[in-house]
């Protein structure tokens, strides 16, 4: 009797462990599910509200379009958002406060960035040949931000043999690239790391310079007085930053107020290389929810009325965005 006691308290502490495990898997298996659809539930909302913010920026730019003349700073486009709670857009045509939950409160931000205040890469090779003026930018900025001249030459040649041009100094210039090649022109600042340049000199570089479709001229009334520098041969650094205060107090209505305000008069403006207007800019948004941070980064084109993306790259903060 003693020993069939035994068994059965055995036996029944071994089901109570098997009972306890059985509900502690299905637990941890009902609280991974939630896990997951409140992970996947918070990305598609992220996804809808960057969607909207793009669609808003979109808008404000084709307004301003609307209006015409050149494109400054002190235009509406150019105001950066601060980081504001969502629920205070939402109630914006409401009497009543919406009150967001403390756990699920959102906060959306953002900035439009002019992508032709910068110098364009697309602009160094022109029909598989070195662009003589676009080069000398170039190296100008390189020669002021202290970068080696020799990346810049890898990147020149890289660049041609994207494009289907043979490289070394005898190269004939082609009409246009090849197909197979031309599929490995850089869409990203950071792809240029394929073209000879180093880690560091994208960090440097990245507030100068952009990669664009077309060839594109530089905005003086929205560059930094690095890229004016660069973009203007007979400017110094100094000649740069006087025409960026000058430009900031009033800004340039036609190119033919870059040559009053800059004091130079051997200072020579080209349409083709310096403009007062744009048709590419960078929509940036950012979402936090909790304690996650998705940001996105979005290249438009604004031709008249018709605002148009031409690319979009989306990731968590932290890691690296992935091309939509």
């Amino acid at each position: 009797m003693k020993s069939q006691r035994g068994a059965a308290i055995l036996t029944a502490m071994l089901t109570v462990v098997l009972v306890a495990s059985l509900a502690s898997a299905t637990l941890w298996q009902q609280w991974r599910a939630v896990e997951v659809e409140a992970a996947e539930r918070s990305r598609v909302q992220s996804a809808w509200i960057l969607n909207g913010a793009l669609d808003w920026a979109r808008l404000i730019l084709r307004e301003d379009g609307r209006k015409g003349g050149a494109d400054h700073l002190a235009e509406p486009w150019a105001v950066p958002l601060a980081p504001a709670r969502l629920s205070s857009f939402l109630a914006a045509d409401r009497s009543d406060a919406i009150e967001a939950d403390a756990a699920q409160e959102a906060f959306l931000s953002g900035q439009i960035t002019d992508l032709q205040s910068r110098l364009n890469v697309a602009n160094l090779v022109q029909g598989g040949a070195i662009d003589a003026p676009s080069a000398l930018a170039f190296s100008r900025l390189f020669e002021l931000l202290d970068l080696p001249e020799t990346e810049l030459i890898l990147l020149q040649d890289k660049l041609r043999l994207a494009q289907g041009a043979p490289t070394g100094a005898d190269a004939a210039p082609v009409d246009a690239p090849d197909a197979a090649n031309s599929a490995l022109w850089p869409q990203t600042i950071d792809q240029l790391a394929w073209f000879g340049l180093s880690a560091r000199s994208i960090a440097v570089l990245r507030p100068f310079i952009t990669v664009l479709p077309v060839r594109t001229p530089v905005n003086l009334n929205t560059a930094p007085a690095e890229v004016i520098y660069a973009c203007v041969d007979s400017f110094d650094l100094a000649d740069a930053d006087r025409l960026v205060r000058e430009r900031n107090a009033t800004h340039l209505a036609a190119l033919s107020d870059a040559g009053k305000l800059s004091g130079r008069a051997e200072a020579q403006f080209d349409a083709a290389r310096h403009s007062v207007s744009s048709r590419f800019f960078e929509v940036r948004g950012s979402l936090r929810i909790d304690q996650a941070t998705v940001q996105e980064q979005s290249v438009v084109q604004r031709d008249g009325l018709d605002v148009k993306t031409l690319s979009r790259q989306r990731g968590v903060a932290g890691t690296t965005p992935t091309l939509q």
